[in-house]
């Protein structure tokens, strides 16, 4: 667990989709001025280098985000992400990547409450450099499974929660289960984002549907799949996010963001998504 690193695949498909579908839930928490409280139960480092050996070995980003960057055709939920990765390189070039707490602190309003988890140590201690001078936010050195037992229900009432673990770790999976269902049993009405890889696992195939069985209300999946498995049967073929308690706008947002990147980000002629819900 502690040897994971994600600055080797920042800015990669599933980061576009995982960070896509962040940014949208986030704008619509705010269409009410009532706070509410971000937590990451994963948060890594907060943003990373492009530049650097980690992501250069194997350079993941150029079949991710560099696609996006100067295309003009981008759908309106796209290009505001996009426009977001533009903010964090003040030079105008694609350099650096911001993780999901760099971009939460765009999309964050001065009252709403940032809690982070993250135990790698260096990847701990770039984050709390990172947030340091950050308002009513919380870096903590801690399992962040356990850790969220501690943050919900929340002060505010309003939540939304990002589940991302690099599922590398022994037990992650089923960590992923029964974490998911303790805060659902805790605080039912949060907004739960859990972002899946697509690997050639039995236990990956089978999340969705398990997590799909724990929502009390309404659900939405989304998968995005841009490579074929390579010959041993490894590697990142795709990745998915279901969320619990989905916002009403978000199907119709992602109806027309997952063919465009289908189309933008597919590696092969099979490229293809998958989306479905059921509302609360």
């Amino acid at each position: 667990m502690l040897a994971y690193r994600h600055a080797f695949h920042a800015g990669n498909h599933a980061d576009v989709l995982k960070h896509i579908v962040l940014s949208l839930v986030l704008r619509h928490m705010n269409d009410k001025p009532k706070p509410y409280r971000l937590i990451d139960t994963h948060a890594g480092a907060g943003g990373y280098s492009l530049q650097g050996d980690h992501a250069r070995k194997k350079r993941e980003f150029e079949q991710g985000i560099a696609r996006l960057m100067e295309r003009d055709d981008l759908p309106p939920a796209v290009a505001d992400y996009v426009g977001l990765v533009k903010q964090f390189n003040a030079a105008g070039k694609l350099e650096q990547y911001p993780g999901s707490p760099a971009l939460a602190r765009f999309l964050l309003r001065p009252g709403d409450q940032h809690r982070l988890f993250e135990i790698h140590p260096t990847e701990h201690r770039i984050l709390a450099a990172y947030l340091a001078d950050a308002k009513h936010v919380e870096v903590m050195d801690r399992d962040g499974f356990e850790g969220l037992k501690s943050q919900v229900p929340p002060s505010t009432r309003r939540a939304v929660v990002l589940i991302d673990p690099s599922y590398e770790g022994r037990g992650d999976y089923g960590r992923v289960i029964a974490t998911l269902r303790d805060a659902i049993s805790r605080f039912a009405e949060g907004v739960y984002i859990v972002w899946y890889p697509q690997v050639n696992k039995l236990e990956a195939a089978q999340l969705p549907k398990r997590l799909i069985a724990l929502a009390p209300k309404g659900w939405l999946h989304a998968s995005l799949t841009v490579q074929e498995s390579n010959q041993p049967g490894f590697g990142l073929n795709g990745s998915g996010v279901v969320v619990i308690n989905p916002p009403h706008t978000l199907h119709a947002q992602l109806k027309t963001v997952l063919p465009f990147l289908t189309q933008a980000l597919g590696q092969y002629a099979g490229a293809h998504h998958h989306l479905e819900h059921r509302a609360g």
